[in-house]
């Protein structure tokens, strides 16, 4: 079966076919604003109703497919890791085609998410490998070709997952279509998989040799992809053409959500007026993202289930267990791990074993299973006689002793709804939370970016600034920065804040 992507230089249609191209790779490459992503738009459109269709879209550009072509839309903001997986795995058996919208991620949750999901398709029984487009944008964000900011393995579990989506998705059907700005970007690993082309507009010299031996062009004539006009692009390979041959790409029926760069005319406004927006009282930011009601797992998996009502359920021992939340921090609980028990032996007891394992330098960045283990040996090396802490109430006494959380804090007037709030968060995000409350409710300045990360657990400012972005976009906390450049952290579910304080300890310090 063959889909029209426009007309060749000739006036001919320009045909892709797409038994080929679900046997072989496509790779797509153009600077910004060259039309990839119109490309892309054109042939899922084209294709929708001939083959299932799985979209990995990092600035949400293919939200509004399930507009017209009835594409569930799955919000990664709103999922976990192991659900972006489940979430895969089910779509497949359903054969109903998503686009994954990654905008409301930073560039690390966006990898380690898009990973999970792509493996997700890829790990799916034998019995459920039925042919999807699988359609990458922007793929060098997903298979860099060297190693940037984000954790490492983040970066290899992304550029795995896009690996065998390119190298091995063939025999379990799955055919990549992945979008670059600039082919030196793309891990070669997964750019050689491809047997199919379409270059767009491309400027630089390295770029466009490169585009000129993968489309067997005299590199003398490389020039060409210099000259080539928005929305057109030079194609080669089995599912296209024997011969390079060049496509101007049709016209799509759904539209990008991007605005453009657009002439504007600028506001009319005095300098006064300018100058009192400028400098005016610290105002509210707006709104953090808030993920939509009812598109968690459950609600997404019912809508895949009644969108193809023919195809059979899973067997039952497929089903994947809920997900089991982390032990809420009770209250009574609490304040026994905080508080000495009146029972306890004099001497060398469990509150004193971890105190000691918490004050170590040691203990930030490791894992609780490590850690336990070690409270567990020196337990044993002093012979404490009864049942040592389980792993539960040990991983409780760590988020609070990393969030600070003393004896006294624990006894303030209010203090129980902190930790009824704490209850419902993640567990990564409990120790943060619960440290940002103990300062609020002292009236203490908002902590630094270094005592923060130590109750998130970390050596890696970097990552604790992530988790409290994360917090933000959730609605869990607000951040508001003064004109004088100090933070205060706002805790809605409270109604409490901080007083200003600097991120950096060195300002702190300073006063």
């Amino acid at each position: 079966m063959d889909v029209e992507l426009g007309t060749t230089s000739s006036g001919l249609p320009a045909l892709i076919s797409l038994e080929e191209l679900l046997a072989t790779r496509l790779l797509v490459q153009g600077n910004s604003g060259s039309g990839k992503s119109h490309l892309l738009r054109r042939l899922i459109e084209q294709s929708a109703h001939a083959v299932q269709q799985v979209v990995i879209d990092p600035e949400g550009d293919f939200a509004n497919l399930s507009q017209v072509f009835g594409h569930i839309v799955v919000d990664a903001g709103a999922q976990t890791e192991r659900g972006m997986r489940l979430i895969a795995s089910r779509a497949r058996q359903m054969r109903v085609s998503v686009v994954v919208n990654l905008e409301h991620l930073d560039t690390e949750r966006q990898m380690r998410h898009a990973g999970a999901f792509l493996n997700g398709l890829f790990d799916t029984d034998r019995q459920y490998w039925t042919p999807a487009l699988v359609v990458v944008d922007e793929a060098q964000l997903f298979a860099p070709a060297v190693a940037g900011e984000v954790a490492d393995d983040a970066r290899k579990a992304s550029l795995e997952a896009m690996t065998n989506l390119m190298c091995r998705g063939r025999k379990r059907g799955l055919a990549g279509i992945i979008a670059t700005q600039r082919l030196a970007k793309l891990a070669k690993n997964v750019a050689a998989e491809a047997s199919n082309f379409l270059m767009g507009r491309t400027f630089l010299d390295i770029d466009m040799v490169r585009a000129a031996d993968l489309l067997g062009i005299d590199r003398r004539q490389a020039e060409v992809f210099r000259d080539l006009e928005c929305g057109r692009f030079v194609g080669l390979g089995p599912a296209l053409s024997r011969r390079s041959v060049t496509i101007r790409i049709g016209d799509v029926r759904t539209r990008s959500n991007a605005g453009g760069a657009r002439l504007m005319p600028l506001p009319e406004r005095t300098p006064e007026e300018a100058r009192g927006l400028l400098f005016q009282a610290t105002t509210p930011p707006p709104s953090p993202y808030v993920p939509e009601k009812g598109m968690e797992i459950d609600a997404l998996l019912a809508t895949m289930e009644h969108c193809q009502p023919t195809v059979a359920a899973p067997p039952a021992s497929e089903a994947a267990d809920p997900v089991v939340p982390f032990a809420p921090l009770q209250m009574e609980e609490v304040r026994a791990q905080v508080s000495p028990s009146p029972e306890a032996s004099p001497g060398i007891g469990i509150d004193t074993i971890l105190d000691q394992l918490f004050a170590e330098r040691s203990t930030l960045g490791r894992p609780v299973s490590s850690l336990y283990d070690d409270f567990l040996s020196r337990c044993r090396a002093h012979r404490l006689p009864g049942r040592a802490l389980d792993v539960t109430h040990f991983r409780r006494r760590l988020i609070l002793a990393q969030a600070g959380v003393t004896p006294t804090v624990s006894a303030l007037p209010g203090w129980e709804r902190a930790i009824r709030v704490a209850d419902g968060l993640e567990e990564q995000f409990q120790g943060i939370f619960l440290h940002l409350a103990a300062a609020a409710i002292q009236a203490l300045p908002c902590p630094t970016d270094s005592t923060i990360t130590q109750a998130f657990g970390s050596h890696s400012p970097r990552r604790a600034m992530a988790a409290l972005a994360r917090m933000q976009q959730m609605g869990g906390v607000e951040i508001y920065e003064e004109l004088n450049g100090q933070r205060v952290v706002v805790l809605p579910a409270l109604q409490w804040r901080t007083a200003p304080g600097h991120a950096s300890d060195s300002l702190a310090r300073s006063g």
